[in-house]
């Protein structure tokens, strides 16, 4: 199964999402990043803090969702509608999840309050991964709208 964590600059969340992911998922399952606006870099801070959390770093790059190697089977978009920020559309008979977070792109103040907004971001995204992740992914690869339901109620979580 293939999963593809869609924003708009994939330089933060969609890149961290990826990395976390990867490192925590079985065998057979496999995460994509992508944007609909690509920065064309991955974050500094972004890549200091999978660094620090001993995830890998090799391979991630900010590309077009029109540049990917697969097709994804899920797509789940981490944009921040409260923000205001327009998330991207992915065409395709896949399943949808929208997980809002704040990007830490744009967050401001001193090193350790940027670092903070990045470290949130991180922990949302980690612990809703681990709920999808605990998901009996098996059984609700065949049936769209029940495993779509669940990836909405995962991205209630932490709000």
């Amino acid at each position: 199964m293939n999963i593809l964590f869609l924003c708009t600059g994939n330089s933060c969340r969609s890149i961290l999402a990826e990395a976390t992911f990867n490192a925590l998922a079985p065998a057979g399952l496999r995460a994509m990043s992508a944007g609909s606006r690509p920065a064309g870099h991955v974050h500094p801070r972004s890549l200091a803090l999978l660094q620090r959390k001993g995830l890998m770093q090799e391979g991630l790059c900010s590309k077009s969702q029109d540049a990917l190697p697969l097709a994804p089977d899920v797509v789940i978009t981490v944009c921040a509608a409260a923000a205001g920020e327009a998330c991207p559309v992915y065409p395709g008979p896949v399943v949808r999840a929208h997980w809002g977070v704040e990007d830490p792109a744009g967050a401001t103040g001193s090193d350790d309050e940027i670092d903070a907004a990045f470290e949130s971001a991180y922990r949302l995204l980690r612990v809703r991964i681990e709920a999808l992740l605990a998901l009996p992914l098996e059984e609700m690869v065949h049936d769209r709208a029940a495993f779509g339901a669940a990836l909405a109620r995962i991205g209630e979580q932490g709000r």
